[in-house]
């Protein structure tokens, strides 16, 4: 069977799609199974010339939005690239971009095409003060889920929670089949230590979706009480500066380190005690999987798929959105109680190796996978 997987950005790019995608590769290295991984080039820029035309709604309502023309535009790039670089068939697409997705579909109307919605772009957008709500961007957004819903024969997503919001934009949400992020196990390798100070990590984009800000307010807080730690930020954006300077007011720069982008975090995690991250919006949150994975306790956020990872009290600590007084302590209880603290790590560990493992996933793909391998296009 030829599956091409269909990204939009680079397997090095971080995020969930880079953590799985490149990885499953190996995992159908047999003569059954035939996988090709597919994406725009971050240099390729306004080559593509085609008309864009929609079936389900008219994209030149939004067009006054240089962010939507901007998209338009990478939908044609898309275009263009893929006619040029894909030449022989295939009998499955799996996009995990909408314009990945819409592409494909435009160059290849006959062959099969399952869509995985990873991440609500229009809500990271709006958090990120990028768009605003209902205006031009996010209407054009939102509209893509239908007719991504019209083009693909499969719809997916990552979490129940995200396919609850897609429900208010598609017309059968019943069909959209939930199938979480996978993660190479051989990747991740839990390391017995004993830190003197506690140690708090977290990994992502530094943007104020992410909630950084939040975190920064219950450090200044723990250190209020007493507690000592050091907490390190793994990841880069455009809201490093103010970071850094809020870490300075609050008083705790000397406590936290900023390491910018690091292209492979899996092997030093591990050597950290515990797991942070207050998002105020999550799709998934794999960042959780993979600090599981490490055997690292959990402290998150009630948004988004975060509760689906975490059990509060069982696994890790849930707290509320934009709470740093609830959110120090959360990470008062761990810092104060090491044994409680493993507790929560090894359950985190246990749950995410049965249920977020590249083995367990991909085997689920291959179940959706092999009910298209004879199968015609339905649409």
């Amino acid at each position: 069977m030829k599956l091409l997987q269909a990204l939009f950005f680079p397997p090095e790019q971080p995020g969930g799609v880079s953590s799985m995608i490149p990885y499953m590769q190996e995992r159908f290295s047999s003569t059954r199974w035939e996988m090709e991984l597919f994406w725009i080039p971050k240099r390729l820029r306004n080559k593509g010339q085609e008309e864009i035309v929609f079936d389900t709604f008219d994209w030149t309502l939004y067009q006054d939005s240089t962010i939507v023309q901007k998209y338009i535009q990478t939908y044609r790039d898309y275009l263009w690239w893929g006619r040029m670089r894909l030449q022989k068939s295939y009998n499955l697409i799996h996009a995990h971009h909408p314009i990945a997705g819409l592409a494909l579909k435009r160059i290849f109307p006959d062959t099969p095409l399952i869509q995985t919605i990873h991440s609500s772009y229009e809500r990271e957008l709006i958090l990120n003060g990028i768009i605003q709500e209902n205006g031009l961007e996010h209407q054009f957004l939102v509209s893509l889920y239908r007719e991504l819903e019209m083009k693909s024969q499969r719809m997916m997503t990552v979490s129940h929670s995200f396919a609850g919001y897609l429900s208010s934009y598609v017309d059968y949400p019943e069909d959209i089949e939930i199938i979480p992020n996978g993660f190479d196990e051989k990747r991740f390798k839990p390391v017995p230590h004993e830190n003197e100070v506690t140690q708090l990590v977290t990994v992502c984009r530094l943007v104020p979706a992410k909630g950084l800000d939040i975190l920064l307010k219950a450090c200044a807080e723990l250190k209020a009480r007493g507690h000592d730690y050091v907490l390190h930020i793994i990841g880069d954006g455009p809201f490093r500066t103010e970071l850094e300077s809020l870490a300075q007011e609050l008083g705790i720069y000397n406590e936290t380190i900023f390491y910018g982008y690091t292209l492979h975090p899996e092997e030093f995690v591990p050597f950290f005690d515990i797991f942070v991250l207050p998002s105020r919006a999550e799709a998934f949150g794999s960042v959780f999987a993979e600090a599981a994975l490490s055997c690292l306790a959990l402290v998150g956020t009630e948004v988004g798929g975060i509760p689906e990872q975490i059990e509060d009290g069982v696994n890790g600590l849930l707290v509320p959105q934009e709470d740093y007084v609830a959110l120090s302590e959360a990470l008062e209880k761990m810092i104060s109680d090491p044994s409680y603290r493993y507790e929560l790590a090894r359950s985190a560990f246990e749950k995410a190796k049965s249920e977020y493992s590249l083995t367990h996933v991909v085997n689920r793909f291959k179940k959706v996978y092999l009910q298209f391998e004879n199968r015609k296009s339905e649409g």
